[in-house]
């Protein structure tokens, strides 16, 4: 096994990890959430899933949030907020 790309398991946790992050983002109150430094694609991606009400639309959504989410640099920054915010 080649040790410098990562299992199929290990990419599926990181993706899913970052899924629920962009989860946590939705939920947040519009307040906070502008406290997040978020790029423009994955603002409006959350305030797209807030407006959702059918389930398998929000899933989607929630999946193509994680997606935008993966594409991101360094998505530290993110966690951080949210974590700063947790503690409040």
């Amino acid at each position: 096994m080649d040790e410098t790309k990562p299992s199929k398991s290990a990419r599926k946790r990181a993706y899913l990890a970052l899924q629920k992050l962009g989860e946590e983002l939705i939920m947040l109150r519009e307040t906070d959430l502008a406290t997040v430094p978020l790029d423009e694609d994955l603002l409006e991606a959350v305030h797209e899933a807030r407006r959702m009400k059918k389930h398998g639309a929000l899933r989607r959504q929630k999946q193509y949030i994680g997606k935008l989410m993966g594409r991101l640099d360094d998505p530290e920054p993110i966690r951080q907020a949210l974590e700063r915010l947790r503690r409040k």
